[in-house]
């Protein structure tokens, strides 16, 4: 069976990890649970880690937009270096069959560093196309088919998911999964730490919840077969 390559990202602002150090991050601790859930049961597949608190993608300038809708032929130097980290950000998207992604939520929204870094990898000509005169329509996701997408949130009150009390005010999976989409990965699995706030048997309750469905998920996603996508990216594992 080919090894699969999983792209782990952490979107937390706290470094530590809930359970282990004080005041550590929950998302963290749901990326790191699946991780190894992951590790134990198909221990040769490639695991790349970023940490986007640790390295912040740079937000995206005029001179950005200017070189990302050049054609590249047409692109000098200035312009390939201003592209170059959204390059290697999407040459790891692209390489990955999983993306497990561990956002808090911050405000309702996501952190600024996880909305950089879609900016960067949702990207006019690389990872989505745009024709005005195409019949099927304007806009066509450029990656490989066959990725799978895992979000795993933190709340501080409890009620945002579909049908909850709070559901309007959740602005944390949508504004992954909608730009996410439009570059080709559409199946997506959402779990979440609520009652972070309350810091009671709740948060309790809800972590050991969110733990079993990262099991569960495991279970489900590593018993599937997977269409492995081509890339060209190092098979170096980095180690969460």
């Amino acid at each position: 069976m080919p090894a699969l390559h999983l792209l782990h990202i952490d979107a937390s602002a706290r470094p530590g990890v809930s359970g282990i150090h004080p005041h550590g991050s929950h998302t963290r601790r749901l990326t790191r649970h699946l991780v190894d859930r992951w590790r134990a049961v198909r221990p040769a597949d490639r695991v790349i880690h970023r940490d986007l608190s640790r390295e912040p993608p740079s937000p995206v300038t005029a001179e950005w937009i200017a070189a990302a809708f050049t054609p590249p032929e047409r692109r000098d130097a200035g312009m390939n270096a201003y592209l170059a980290e959204s390059d290697r950000l999407i040459e790891e998207l692209r390489r990955a069959d999983l993306v497990v992604i561990g956002v808090p939520m911050y405000n309702f929204g996501v952190p600024a560093t996880l909305k950089a870094w879609i900016d960067n990898v949702v990207r006019v000509g690389a990872t989505f196309g745009f024709d005005r005169a195409r019949a099927e329509g304007p806009y066509w996701p450029m990656l490989p088919a066959g990725k799978r997408l895992v979000i795993l949130s933190s709340r501080g009150d409890a009620g945002y998911d579909p049908g909850g009390r709070l559901e309007s005010l959740n602005l944390v999976e949508r504004s992954i999964t909608m730009p996410m989409s439009y570059v080709g990965l559409t199946e997506t699995y959402c779990i979440a730490i609520e009652y972070d706030e309350f810091a009671d048997d709740r948060l309790s309750a809800s972590i050991a919840k969110a733990e079993g469905a990262v099991d569960a998920l495991v279970q489900k996603l590593t018993a599937e077969p997977v269409e492995v996508s081509p890339g060209t990216m190092s098979d170096e594992v980095a180690t969460p």
